[in-house]
C-alpha cells in the first residue's frame, strides 16, 4: 500500500501544508466545525476518529486508524454536504414520510420505487416490523454481511450523529425539520437493503401493499399476458431506467503503455437519493480507494487504486420471479403446494399521516414472497382459486458493501472477479474493470433467483411461458415442491444463481457495457450459453450499445490509447441517430415538408452532435421521439436487424413510411409551439439552474444513441424543455503509468452538495457544462500539493 506511516504522522505533515498556506485560504473555508486548519486540536484517544483532507471541489480524503473510523469520517462528511437528501432517505426506511410530509407526495429520488409516500411507508415499515435487516445483520458470513462491513456502518451512524451535534443544518431543504434526527447502524443497514431492493422488489412496493382484500376479483378474472409482457419490459428495460450507464476496459494490448485503461459513466438521478458523492477512504496497510458511491453508503461503490479501476453498469438481468398459487377451496389466504394447505402470513402495518387518521393495511407474505395484484401497473388478479407471490432475492442480501471491500483490496482484474464469486452482493449491476497489468474484465455477477432455462421449461405456467422467453421473468407453478429454485453449490445463498453460471468475459482487447445484456460485450467475442434471466442472444441491440461498440472497436483497432482518449470519447456526444438517419430525413425533407425550407435548412446545418452549441439537435430530438412513438418497428428501416450484423442493422431509414412525415410536422410544430426556434443552440433549452444562473448542459437522450447520455424533461404545457433530471452523474477516465500513483481524471456533473447555499453545489456543473475534468489527487505529494488543502480533524 502506499501508507506505510500512522494516520497521525500523516496529519502532522498535512497540518504543516495547510498552515504555510493559511493566508490564501478564504475565512469561511473550514465550513462551521471548529477542527480544521492548521490551529485543529489532534483527535482523542478514546471513540471513533478520522481525519479528512479536502482538496478542491471539495473531494474528501478520509484517513482513519480502522474500518469503525472510517465510516465515522465517511458519514461526517457525507453529512456535511448532503445532510438533507440524507436525512429523506432515512424517513424512507423508517416508514415516516407520511408522518412528516403527507400521505400523498411522491418521493423525490428515494429508494423506492412506490408511488405515494404512503405506500413507500406501508411497505418499508413491514420490513422494519418484520425485522428483516436484524435477521440478515445476524448471519453469518459470507451470507451475511462481514465484520468490517458493521464496523464501516457503526462508524458511518456516529459520523452522520457527530456532525448533526457539531453543526447548525443550512440547507433550505430540511433547515429546522423535525425529521432530521441521529440515525443507528440499524438505519444505516436498512438503507442499504433497500438499496439492493431497488432493482426488484422496491419497483413492485405499491403492489405489495395495495389495499386490495382477497378474493376482490370476479371467479373467471385472469392475468394478460400481452399486456403484461409490456409492462414487464418498461418495468425492467435499463435502456428506460433513470438508472443506467456506459463503461468500457481496454487491455494492454491496445494502450500507449501495455497497461489497462477504464473509462465508467454511469447515469443516475442529480436529485435525490441516487445521487453519487465523492472521496478517497484510507485505513493504513489495509484500504487506499478512490471513486464514488451512492448517498448513505460507507464505501466507495465505483472507483480506482493503484493497481485497478472498476465501474457497474445497470444489468439486464431480472431479479425477481413470481410464483403462482393454488389456493385452498374456501380460503384465499391458503394456498396448495403437493396437496398441503400453508397459509400466508399476514404483516399489519399501521403508518401515522400528518393531518389525518393512521392509515392501517394488511400485507399477505408467503414461504415464496409477498402476495402481488399488479405489476408495473398491469393486473395480476387474486380470485378464489389463483394468486401471485414476487420473489426477490435481494431481500436476503445485505452483502453489497462486503462487495465493494473485495474490489477495493484486489490487485489485479482476476482478484476482482475472485472478489465477486466469493462476496456475491451486487443486487442489479455488472462490473467492467481494468488493471495497471493490462488485464481487462466484465462480469454480471449479480444476485438473480435461480431460475435456470430447464426449471422454466417445466414449471412454467401458462402465463410465464409467455413472459420468461420475453422479458426473462419467470411465473412457476407453486403448487408442486419440484419446482423450487433450489441451490447452486457454489452461491452464498439458496435460491440465487451461483458464479459459475454467470456470463464473464476476460481479457479481451475490450469489454464495453451500455446497458444491454453480455452478450456483445466485445463483438468480436460473443458471449453465450448463459441462462434467459441473465439477458437475451442475438437480439437487436440498443443505438447507445450500437454506437458504443462502433467507437470502442474503433479506438482499440487504432492502439496506442491513454487517458486523453477516454476523455474525448465520453464528451464527443455523436447521435448514432443521426448518423444512421439524418442525411436520408435532410434528402426527403423537401417532400415531407414541401412549404417548410427553414425546417429542412435547420436539420441540414445540423453537426449530428448534442454540444451545446449544436443547431437543429433540438428539432431532430423531437423528431426522433415522435418517430419511435408513432413510426412502428416494422416502418422504420429498410434493412431489419440480423444477428449476423447486430453492429450495422437495423439501418436504411425508410423515410416514405407514412409516420415520419406526420412525425417531423409534429416535431416543427411543438418547437414552434413553445417558442423555440428551429435551429436554436443546444444548450439554450437543455439546462439546470444553479444560484440562478442558467447553466447549459451537453448530451443527449438515450433514444438518440448518445454515450454521454443527458436526459431533459420535454413538457409542451410548461414551455417546452425544462432542467435535466438524470444523465451522466459521476465519470472517472483512469490509467496508469510507470509511477506509482494512477492516471485518472473524474467528474461528479451535479457537485458534491444539493445544498444551494454551499460553493460546492454547482462548481463541477460549471465544468462539465465546459466539458473540463478534475485531475484526481490519490497520492500522499498530489494531495498535499493542493495550495487549498483543508483539513479537518473529527472525533465523536
Amino acid at each position: 500500500m502506499l501508507f506505510r506511516t500512522s494516520p497521525r504522522r500523516l496529519v502532522a505533515a498535512a497540518v504543516l501544508v495547510v498552515a504555510a498556506a493559511a493566508a490564501s485560504l478564504p475565512a469561511a473555508a473550514a465550513g462551521p466545525s471548529a477542527r480544521s486548519s492548521a490551529g485543529a486540536s489532534r483527535p482523542s484517544a478514546g471513540g471513533l476518529s478520522a481525519t479528512i483532507r479536502y482538496t478542491e471541489y471539495s473531494i474528501p480524503h478520509i484517513v482513519a486508524e480502522d474500518y469503525a473510523g472510517l465510516g465515522f469520517g465517511t458519514g461526517w462528511a457525507q453529512a456535511a454536504d448532503q445532510v438533507c437528501v440524507l436525512a429523506d432517505g432515512f424517513l424512507t426506511v423508517r416508514g415516516e414520510r407520511s408522518r412528516h410530509l403527507g400521505a400523498d407526495a411522491a418521493p423525490d429520488g428515494s429508494l423506492s420505487s412506490a408511488t405515494t409516500n404512503l405506500s413507500s411507508d406501508l411497505y418499508f415499515g413491514g420490513v422494519r416490523d418484520a425485522h428483516t435487516v436484524e435477521g440478515l445483520l445476524a448471519r453469518p458470513a459470507p451470507g451475511g454481511p462481514g465484520h468490517e462491513q458493521k464496523e464501516l456502518m457503526r462508524g458511518w451512524a456516529a459520523g452522520y450523529n457527530a456532525w448533526l451535534r457539531q453543526n447548525r443544518v443550512t440547507d433550505p431543504a430540511c433547515a429546522g425539520a423535525a425529521w432530521v434526527r441521529p440515525v443507528s447502524a440499524l438505519d444505516v443497514a436498512r438503507r442499504a437493503h433497500a438499496l439492493a431492493l431497488t432493482g426488484g422488489q422496491g419497483r413492485v412496493a405499491d403492489a405489495i401493499t395495495a389495499d386490495q382484500p382477497p378474493g376482490g376479483a370476479p371467479p373467471g378474472a385472469a392475468a394478460d399476458p400481452e399486456a403484461l409482457a409490456r409492462a414487464v419490459r418498461k418495468l425492467f428495460d435499463p435502456q428506460t431506467s433513470p438508472m443506467a450507464s456506459n463503461a468500457v476496459a481496454f487491455s494492454g494490448a491496445t494502450t500507449a503503455n501495455g497497461r489497462g485503461l477504464l473509462l465508467g459513466n454511469p447515469h443516475y438521478p442529480w436529485h435525490g437519493g441516487g445521487r453519487f458523492w465523492q472521496s478517497q477512504q484510507t485505513v493504513p496497510g489495509e484500504l487506499n480507494v478512490q471513486g464514488a458511491a451512492l448517498l448513505g453508503a460507507p464505501l466507495v461503490q465505483i472507483g480506482f487504486t493503484d493497481k485497478v479501476a472498476w465501474s457497474h453498469t445497470v444489468a439486464t438481468g431480472v431479479p425477481l420471479n413470481l410464483h403462482e398459487l393454488t389456493l385452498a377451496p374456501g380460503d384465499p389466504t391458503a394456498y396448495l403446494v403437493d396437496g398441503r394447505i400453508r397459509r400466508m402470513t399476514p404483516r399489519t402495518v399501521t403508518v401515522p399521516v400528518a393531518g389525518g387518521p393512521p392509515v392501517t393495511r394488511t400485507q399477505w407474505w408467503t414461504r415464496y414472497g409477498p402476495v402481488v395484484t399488479s405489476f408495473g401497473g398491469e393486473s395480476l388478479p387474486w380470485t378464489p382459486t389463483t394468486a401471485y407471490a414476487v420473489n426477490d432475492p435481494n431481500a436476503g442480501n445485505l452483502r453489497l458493501t462486503d462487495t465493494g471491500l473485495g474490489l477495493a483490496k484486489a490487485r489485479s482484474t482476476r482478484e476482482v472477479a475472485d472478489a465477486l464469486r466469493r462476496t456475491q452482493g451486487l443486487p442489479w449491476v455488472n462490473t467492467v474493470a481494468a488493471d495497471r497489468a493490462g488485464g481487462t474484465l466484465f462480469a454480471q455477477a449479480q444476485v438473480l433467483p435461480r431460475i435456470t432455462d430447464e426449471l422454466a421449461g417445466r414449471c412454467s405456467t401458462p402465463l410465464g411461458r409467455v413472459l420468461y422467453p420475453r422479458t426473462g421473468v419467470a411465473v412457476l407453478d407453486g403448487s408442486r415442491e419440484r419446482c423450487g429454485l433450489g441451490t447452486d453449490p457454489d452461491a452464498v445463498q439458496a435460491g440465487i444463481m451461483g458464479p459459475a453460471r454467470m456470463p464473464v468475459l476476460r481479457d479481451a482487447p475490450y469489454a464495453v457495457n451500455a446497458n444491454d445484456s453480455a452478450w456483445l460485450t466485445n463483438a468480436d467475442r460473443p458471449l453465450t450459453g448463459y441462462e434467459r434471466v441473465f439477458g437475451t442472444v442475438g437480439t437487436e441491440r440498443s443505438l447507445r450499445t450500437r454506437g458504443a461498440l462502433e467507437d470502442v472497436a474503433a479506438m482499440a483497432g487504432r492502439g496506442g490509447l491513454t487517458v486523453a482518449d477516454l476523455q474525448r470519447q465520453q464528451f464527443a456526444n455523436r447521435v448514432p441517430a443521426g448518423d444512421l438517419t439524418a442525411d436520408d430525413v435532410v434528402r426527403a425533407c423537401p417532400v415531407l415538408l414541401p412549404d417548410d425550407p427553414r425546417a429542412c435548412a435547420a436539420l441540414r446545418g445540423w453537426d449530428r452532435k448534442t454540444d451545446t452549441g449544436s443547431r437543429g439537435a433540438l428539432l431532430f430530438d423531437r423528431f426522433w421521439d415522435r418517430v419511435l412513438r408513432q413510426v412502428p418497428v416494422t416502418d422504420r428501416w429498410k434493412v431489419p436487424f440480423s444477428a449476423s450484423d447486430p453492429v450495422g442493422t437495423p439501418r436504411a431509414p425508410n423515410t416514405s413510411a407514412p409516420g415520419v412525415a406526420t412525425a417531423l410536422r409534429g416535431a416543427v410544430a411543438e418547437l414552434r409551439a413553445a417558442g423555440i426556434p428551429l435551429d436554436a443552440p443546444l444548450g439554450a433549452h437543455q439546462f439546470v439552474v444553479r444560484g440562478g444562473q442558467r447553466i447549459p448542459v451537453h448530451g443527449g437522450a438515450p433514444a438518440l444513441g448518445v454515450w454521454n447520455m443527458t436526459v431533459p424533461v420535454w413538457d409542451a404545457a410548461g414551455g417546452g424543455y425544462t432542467e435535466v433530471r438524470h444523465g451522466t452523474s459521476h465519470v472517472q477516465a483512469v490509467g496508469w503509468d510507470d509511477g506509482r500513483c494512477p492516471v485518472a481524471r473524474t467528474l461528479l456533473a451535479y457537485g458534491q452538495s444539493s445544498n444551494p447555499l454551499s460553493p460546492h453545489h454547482a462548481d463541477q456543473t460549471l465544468l462539465y457544462s465546459e466539458k473540463r475534468w478534475v485531475t484526481a489527487r490519490f497520492c500522499e505529494e498530489d494531495i498535499l500539493g493542493d495550495p487549498r488543502l483543508r483539513v479537518v480533524h473529527v472525533r465523536d
